[in-house]
């Protein structure tokens, strides 16, 4: 049953019959006709609830990385008794074969320092451009000059090996020092050195999203369309890392893949949502796509979704003075391009 609500009335505040009465007070009995006041506290002195910093559950040792060196340790041991008896054994039989090994076994060696030195390299400069990120995230906030100036340092240090940023970088030069504010300053190396890359990155995400729809269209396995899509998405992961300064090897593509899919269960994961599913179906478009073809557009949409979040995970500068790319357009585009395909 619900309570019943009383009516708005006026009242003076010299009124005797007009009596302020805490709430902890109790339900005291009044004098027939009292108007009861009670008070509501004032908000500016009521407890601020604070954050409480987010503390990492203390864990154990670790039997099973422990586990893991131990074993990779051996069978790197193993790999290199074996080569070594393999080589004592070309000696033995012939010289020549010995010597065959051997420089079989410096270049396989000098190749796998290669190998290792490049994998660090990569996870190091995709680890800068993450770090890179959160900083100016924090300076967008701070205000801070200082900081600020630092950044768009590394930002162009970390541009310097696109030539096609040249221009970019040389109007940024130009106009730094005329920039008083921190959060301004990233704002102008946003305008100047993201643009063409985001353009650029735009037309990748893009590209790949109609040649996934074109072909998961037209193959007649569900096998072929997965081992598709999956080239296809680890291709364009690769290719927009590169665009916005990483360069990731297998490792670093491994990392940034992890990082992609983290990003996407966060922001609403890769499952067709209700407007995802209205871009497609909607404006009458059901009636004109055929089953297959519209499967080959979601399945492009969702390509293209995949290569948002891409963006979101190697773009070095956080979204603030440029436009975020929404799905809506690459949406458009895909299905202009299907239309104009029919």
């Amino acid at each position: 049953m619900s309570e019943r609500t009383r009516r708005p009335q006026t009242f003076k505040l010299d009124d005797p019959h007009v009596t302020v009465i805490d709430a902890d007070h109790g339900s005291d009995r009044l004098a027939r006709g009292t108007i009861r006041i009670t008070p509501e506290p004032d908000p500016a002195l009521l407890p601020v609830p604070l954050d409480e910093p987010a503390v990492r559950a203390r864990r154990g040792f670790r039997w099973g990385a422990l586990f893991w060196t131990a074993l990779g340790g051996l069978v790197l041991l193993g790999s290199g008794l074996g080569v070594v008896n393999l080589v004592e054994d070309l000696f033995a039989r012939s010289e020549g074969f010995g010597f065959l090994g051997l420089a079989f076994a410096l270049l396989a060696t000098l190749a796998l320092i290669v190998i290792v030195a490049r994998e660090a390299f990569g996870l190091a400069r995709l680890a800068a451009i993450e770090k890179l990120h959160s900083r100016a995230a924090a300076a967008l906030l701070s205000d801070d000059a200082t900081e600020s100036r630092a950044i768009v340092g590394d930002l162009v240090r970390i541009a310097h090996g696109n030539p096609h940023l040249a221009r970019a970088r040389t109007a940024l030069a130009g106009h730094a020092d005329d920039i008083i504010d921190g959060a301004d300053l990233i704002r102008l190396a946003e305008r100047e050195l993201m643009t063409p890359l985001d353009q650029e990155a735009r037309r990748l995400v893009s590209t790949a999203a109609q040649r996934v729809s074109l072909v998961t269209a037209v193959s007649p396995r569900a096998l072929v369309d997965v081992l598709f899509v999956l080239a296809v998405s680890l291709r364009l992961v690769r290719q927009l890392a590169r665009l916005y300064g990483g360069r990731p090897g297998t490792l670093g593509l491994i990392k940034l893949m992890r990082h992609v899919i983290a990003h996407l269960a966060i922001t609403g994961g890769m499952a067709a949502s209700d407007g995802l599913v209205q871009q497609v179906l909607g404006h009458g478009l059901a009636a004109k796509l055929s089953q297959r073809l519209g499967e080959g557009v979601l399945n492009g949409l969702l390509t293209a979704r995949l290569g948002l979040a891409a963006i979101d995970v190697t773009r070095p500068l956080p979204f603030t003075a440029l436009p975020r790319p929404v799905l809506a357009d690459l949406a458009r585009d895909l299905l202009r391009k299907r239309e104009a395909d029919e």
